[in-house]
Order: C-alpha cells, then sequence, then structure tokens
C-alpha cells in the first residue's frame, strides 16, 4: 500500500492588508502519495507559491494542518521544522538560490555536510556527474550559465536523498532548451530516487509530465484530469 507523505486539511493563509484582511488559501485540502508527482498550476497571484511556501514548511498557516512523512508541522518550533525539512525535504527555486561565493562543488555538498551526510565530497561529485556537469567542479555561479547553475541546484537538492522534492518554476528563469533539459534530468531523477515532487509551475508543458495537476483558483484548489507527458514528448 502507497502511503501519503503530504497530507493538507482545511488549510487557510489570511494576511493583514490597507484594504482589510485578504484570505489567499481558503480551505486547501491535499493528499500527495509517496513518489507521486504533483503540478500545482494557476494565475499570477492565485496563491500557489504561497501554498507551496506553507506544506514545505517555510511559511507558517493562518489554520488548518499540514504533516509531512507522519509528522504534523503544527506541532513543532521553528528549530525544529528546519531539522524536518534537513531530513525530509529539499527546495528548488527559480533563480537558483546558490551560494555565490562558493563552487559548485562545495554548493552541493553544503547541505550533505550541514545534515552530516558522510563522504559528502564523493556524494557531491557522483551527483555533479548525474547532472553533467564534472567539468564544472570548481566554477563560482557567476561563472555558469543559467541552465548549469540550475542542474548544481538539482544536484544540491538530490544529494540528501529528500523524501520530498518541492520545486517553484524550476524552469523559469531558463530558455527552452536549457528548461527542457533540467525538467528532464528533474523527472529521471525523482523516478530514479522514488521522491515525492511538488512543483509549481506556469509551463502546461512541464506541469503535464506530472502525474497529477491541480489548479489554484481564487484560493481553492481544483483537481485537473490529464494523461501526463512522456519523456522526450
Amino acid at each position: 500500500m502507497i502511503n501519503s507523505v503530504i497530507k493538507v486539511s482545511q488549510l487557510i493563509k489570511q494576511v493583514e492588508t490597507q484594504e482589510g484582511p485578504l484570505k489567499i488559501l481558503k480551505g486547501i485540502d491535499l493528499d500527495v502519495k509517496s513518489g507521486e508527482s504533483l503540478a500545482v498550476v494557476g494565475p499570477s497571484g492565485s496563491g500557489k507559491s504561497t501554498l507551496l511556501g506553507i506544506i514545505a514548511a517555510l511559511d507558517t498557516p493562518s489554520s488548518g494542518n499540514v504533516s509531512i512523512d507522519g509528522v504534523d508541522l503544527s506541532n513543532l518550533d521553528e528549530e525544529q521544522k528546519a531539522q524536518l525539512r534537513k531530513q525530509k525535504t529539499s527546495f528548488v527555486f527559480q533563480s537558483f538560490m546558490l551560494v555565490d561565493t562558493l563552487t559548485a562543488l562545495e554548493n552541493v555538498m553544503l547541505p550533505a555536510e550541514l545534515s552530516g551526510l558522510k563522504n559528502a565530497k564523493e556524494k557531491a561529485l557522483q551527483w555533479l556527474d548525474k547532472v553533467g556537469l564534472s567539468h564544472r567542479l570548481h566554477h563560482l555561479p557567476k561563472q555558469l550559465s543559467g541552465g548549469e547553475q540550475q542542474r548544481v541546484a538539482l544536484a544540491r537538492a538530490f544529494i540528501s536523498q529528500p523524501k520530498v522534492l518541492f520545486a517553484d518554476e524550476p524552469t523559469g528563469n531558463l530558455d527552452s532548451a536549457n528548461g527542457e533539459r533540467v525538467a528532464n534530468l528533474l523527472f529521471e531523477l525523482n523516478q530514479a530516487q522514488g521522491t515525492t515532487l511538488i512543483l509549481v509551475t506556469h509551463d502546461q508543458k512541464l506541469a503535464m509530465r506530472c502525474q497529477r495537476q491541480v489548479q489554484m483558483e481564487d484560493g481553492h484548489l481544483i483537481e485537473l484530469t490529464q494523461t501526463p507527458i512522456a519523456v522526450g514528448e
């Protein structure tokens, strides 16, 4: 039996504005199975990134519950949430979020070292080879193209073998060729590692490669029925 790795129940996010309270998320329910790939789509400002940040324990809801791998986030303080993120999740950002002063190798090693992973350098070398960057080990981010930086970010995300990988517009800053290469890697690594993938995207082709799509609309989630696109189509 496949267990749920993410459970979201009656999630509400409300913020105060000059015009009064604004409810961004309006009672979201979501269940994501272990190893599943899920795309969250919808127009800008619909709450996609807010939802992703709360599920990833980077933000706090106004009410409702989120659990990751059976752990209820509402029972954790900020330090415990940081520990959970380190042990269970990784995040790929649209803007790469690499450390400017570290080489590609050092960027990939960083989360492994922080989590106490043995042989961090050896594993980082293996992951950079998997993403085709063995020849760029000692380059700083500013010496890499956007596509190369995002591949470094993918290697960094997968090195700690996360239970869940969150990706916020992972191809948003890339041209079509680099975007497709990064997307191919993302799904290949996701399937090879059995990692649960939850991504936010405006790219419909990328979204349709996921097993499921949900759409944010006026603070609510709507399940979309679709057939995933096979790699290479």
